[in-house]
């Protein structure tokens, strides 16, 4: 009898506790982006966690706003936002659209003060967490 006792115990069957999930954290995310040489640039970002995939998938770019910068060596882009699950959601990209000139864009995504992504390119740059 006292073997049983024992066993459910340890088990957790003979308890009457329920496991609660925590509930998530908020995270700090900075966005940069910076080029080499001046440009006006479409950087769109996402700023809050969409309620799904599903909705996400449904229309990103309510999730994903855009605005048109000017972006240059000494004129960086940044923003800050606070998301729940930034490895599933942060995301910037950048991008000079067809204009003739490669300004040489570098994004960097930071969660917390750490930085978790960076990435270059001559018309466009794209920094997330997650392979889109």
């Amino acid at each position: 009898m006292l073997s049983t006792v024992v066993c459910l115990g340890a088990a957790g069957l003979g308890t009457t506790g329920h496991a609660q999930a925590e509930p998530p954290v908020p995270r700090q995310v900075t966005y940069t982006v910076t080029t080499e040489t001046p440009v006006t640039a479409a950087v769109y970002f996402r700023q809050n966690d969409p309620p799904s995939w599903a909705d996400y998938s449904h229309n990103p770019y309510v999730f994903s706003p855009k605005v048109d910068v000017e972006i240059g060596p000494d004129r960086p882009w940044v923003l800050h936002a606070t998301l729940l699950d930034p490895a599933r959601w942060a995301m910037v990209s950048a991008t000079s659209g067809r204009a003739q000139v490669e300004p040489m864009f570098r994004c960097e995504l930071a969660v917390d003060g750490v930085v978790v992504d960076t990435s270059s390119g001559p018309k466009g740059a794209l920094c997330a967490i997650r392979h889109f």
